[in-house]
């Protein structure tokens, strides 16, 4: 049986155990539920989980291990002398084994040994695709006619159900802090490994970015240099331009929409506004480069300035446009989050809706509206499309917005195209920027939660 045909049925399964469960804890009052501790629905869930739960739990330890067990199966069934290779030569094999199942067009003609281990492969898969169906069945039918079984009007389902529920959400929290403690553990590793190579004050404070390497040792101008600071500038540089459109738009933008404007012109507005945040990032990038840039550039001609064909400020003013929607959207629905009590209050003492806006709502809000752009600023600082499109990839240590730049997430993806060695420095890099960028959202993080702690004790 397929694993999609399994898990629905599986799934079947724990709805008709559901409903015996249910219709147990009805047949043993005779229809009297003031007599049952929890509603019917308790005892129906309480049987659904003993039947799902721990099939599935086989189910991903079964699928989990299936792979490395076959395959070391199949190694062990291949003759002595090949049996005897470094692990590097049995892995290409294996690959070969695996290619000549999946039926691949590497695969090619093979070895007959190789045909051999592959029919051995598929027949072990087929085996251990049937056990797993029996298996997860049987355990399925087990499990739900031993919750059956154990159904009683006294029995407390309501608090056992709710208890596999906290479970659930204790492990999927954990799943979640485990992931972040392995990506960042993984960065980490890599990081250390480049910093080994590279000092770290070099890398900070360099004021040269250059990460091509020397092929050859007698090569010349490949050296590497990997002074960071000119892309720290370039990301600043365009995040800021972005911030500068997008904060003072998006804010008038939720204000008016929250406090001004009629219900109806609301209704149609928000939506319209919030399209943006729809728009794929390569159409903002195709409009940046063809629109925007050559724009800036005729302009600046026209007034007597040198403007470079793709420049920062092309970029900048429409990631500004982009992220409008993150500030405007989420600030609107902090303003209106503020207590009606406290414009009726500022009301009462005289203040006009400006007034009120200015003294009352605005700092109310204040924690929300900090949030919003701080999400804002992160969604600037990982942008990559609309700058490898409108700022180029030239890594220029200026502070002018009319020049070319590059940034942090862009060198990122520059550095990880196509075939690399993870083991030198140029590849390397790319962690280490990932890195400052992660510690640097983080800074942003803590920023954040000062001013809402702050604020929320002053206004609560």
């Amino acid at each position: 049986m397929q694993r999609t045909t399994l898990l629905l049925t599986l799934f079947l399964m724990a709805a008709a155990a559901f409903y015996a469960g249910s219709r147990r804890s009805l047949d043993i009052v005779r229809g009297h539920t003031r007599e049952l501790h929890s509603l019917p629905s308790y005892y129906g869930y309480f049987t659904a989980l003993w039947c799902g739960l721990p099939a599935l739990l086989i189910m991903g330890l079964w699928l989990a291990f299936e792979t490395s067990i076959i395959t070391h199966l199949v190694i062990a069934e291949l003759p002595p002398a090949m049996q005897s290779l470094p692990d590097e030569r049995i892995n290409l094999i294996v690959n070969d084994i695996r290619n000549q199942v999946g039926g691949s067009a590497f695969a090619g003609e093979s070895d007959p040994l190789i045909q051999a281990a592959a029919a051995r492969y598929q027949r072990l898969k087929d085996i251990s695709a049937k056990a797993l169906t029996v298996v997860v069945l049987a355990v399925a039918i087990a499990g739900a006619t031993f919750a059956r079984q154990r159904i009683r009007k006294e029995q407390r389902a309501r608090n056992m159900v709710e208890s596999a529920t906290v479970v659930f959400l204790i492990v999927c929290s954990t799943i979640a802090i485990f992931t972040t403690i392995g990506i960042v553990l993984s960065v980490l590793f890599e990081s250390i490994q480049f910093f080994e190579r590279v000092p770290v004050t070099d890398f900070l404070f360099g004021l040269h970015w250059s990460p091509q390497m020397a092929i050859r040792a007698d090569q010349v101008g490949s050296s590497g240099a990997f002074g960071a600071v000119p892309l720290f500038t370039g990301t600043l540089l365009i995040s800021a331009i972005a911030m500068l459109v997008a904060v003072p738009i998006g804010l008038m933008a939720a204000i008016y929409l929250s406090e001004y404007a009629a219900p109806k012109f609301r209704a149609t507005a928000k939506p319209a506004l919030e399209i943006l945040a729809g728009i794929p990032t390569v159409v903002y990038g195709f409009f940046a480069a063809l629109v925007v840039a050559p724009f800036i550039r005729d302009l600046g001609m026209q007034v007597g300035l040198s403007v470079s064909s793709e420049s920062a400020l092309a970029a900048g003013l429409v990631m500004g446009i982009m992220i409008i929607p993150f500030v405007s959207s989420l600030s609107d629905d902090v303003i209106n989050a503020v207590p009606q009590a406290l414009r009726d209050g500022a009301y009462a003492l005289g203040a006009t809706q400006s007034e009120a806006v200015r003294h009352v709502i605005i700092p109310a809000a204040l924690p929300g509206i900090v949030g919003a752009i701080l999400l804002a600023a992160s969604r600037a600082i990982g942008e990559t499309m609309i700058v490898v499109m409108a700022a180029g990839l030239s890594a220029n240590l200026t502070a002018n917005p009319l020049e070319a730049v590059t940034t942090v997430t862009v060198q990122i993806v520059t550095l990880l195209v196509g075939d690399q060695e993870f083991d030198s420095p140029k590849t390397l890099a790319a962690f280490a920027l990932g890195l400052v960028l992660f510690v640097a959202t983080l800074i942003l993080n803590v920023i954040a939660l000062y001013i809402v702690r702050r604020y929320r004790e002053q206004y609560e």
